[in-house]
């Protein structure tokens, strides 16, 4: 049974908050540098609460959506079930650090913009791919857990679920894969594969790997199940912090589709693409891309 809570969903104009300066990044005020590393300001306790939070919620949802399965329900209300449920869940577990000062930012909940005021803020999808959560026996959905200090990356976790699996940072982090010589795999949504994903198909001479949510498709790449996960149809920043975070702890390449960092709590949480590939596709990739007809 889920605890009781409210669902509130704000959705912003989609305006970027960010400019260049030399070789860092002015984002709300602070600077970043374009190397996007994780901040080292976070702890191990951060890092861990990341993964142990994205299990236990990924747990429960599993438990939830295998209850209603057997009761027959399925779809667009078991996902939207499970959305709130988790969202109330990740709530209550991060009370204790949002009294101490911390701000949260999540996909199901209420958008305060006072986060803006605060270093550290929680940016959490709590079911990343709700679609595919409510297929029965799909396992291309996952649970985002991320801490983003002064707008980087600091701690995150992904658990896929029906998977068994939850990769995280610090002393959570996974080690790339090693992966056989092969054409790049570039992972895309099952039913939209964005023109870049394509042309990057195209100039690299890949082969084209669809999947379900952000996660599942971030994940391939750290697991060494796919290469190159490119996107540009637009996501929020839960969409793809947490993804994020756990890529660069494994030492994927993390970007925007220009080379330039992803960058979070800004005013407005629309994101409008990313990179996430293995490290020596990179150079070719952000060369593609800088060719790419469709950006003019």
């Amino acid at each position: 049974m889920w605890p009781r809570g409210d669902r509130r969903v704000v959705r912003t104009d989609l305006t970027r908050a960010g400019r260049r300066t030399r070789s860092n990044w002015l984002v709300e005020g602070r600077l970043v540098s374009s190397a996007s590393p994780l901040h080292p300001d976070a702890t191990a306790a951060d890092h861990e609460l990341c993964w142990q939070l994205a299990t236990e919620v990924g747990r429960a949802l599993l438990a939830h959506r295998e209850r209603r399965n057997s009761e027959g329900h399925a779809g667009y209300a078991l996902g939207a079930e499970g959305d709130r449920g988790a969202h109330v869940l990740i709530e209550q577990q991060l009370a204790g650090q949002l009294a101490l000062g911390d701000a949260l930012l999540s996909e199901e909940g209420h958008d305060s913009l006072d986060r803006l005021n605060h270093r550290r803020v929680w940016i959490v999808d709590p079911v990343d791919g709700t679609r595919e959560y409510g297929e029965q026996g799909r396992t291309d959905w996952a649970v985002h857990i991320a801490l983003a200090i002064d707008g980087q990356p600091a701690a995150g976790a992904v658990a896929l679920p029906a998977r068994g699996i939850t990769l995280g940072t610090g002393d959570r982090a996974v080690t790339l894969a090693q992966v056989p010589e092969r054409r790049p795999q570039l992972v895309v949504s099952r039913s939209r594969p964005p023109v870049s994903a394509r042309w990057l198909q195209e100039q690299l001479e890949g082969e084209l790997v669809p999947l379900g949510s952000a996660g599942a498709k971030a994940m391939s790449v750290v697991l060494g199940e796919s290469d190159i996960y490119a996107h540009s149809g637009g996501q929020y920043e839960w969409d793809n912090c947490a993804p994020a975070a756990v890529a660069l702890a494994a030492g994927l390449h993390v970007s925007r589709l220009d080379g330039t960092p992803l960058t979070y709590n800004h005013r407005d949480p629309y994101l409008p693409d990313l990179l996430i590939c293995r490290p020596e596709l990179a150079d070719a990739a952000l060369a593609a891309l800088a060719r790419f007809p469709g950006w003019y």
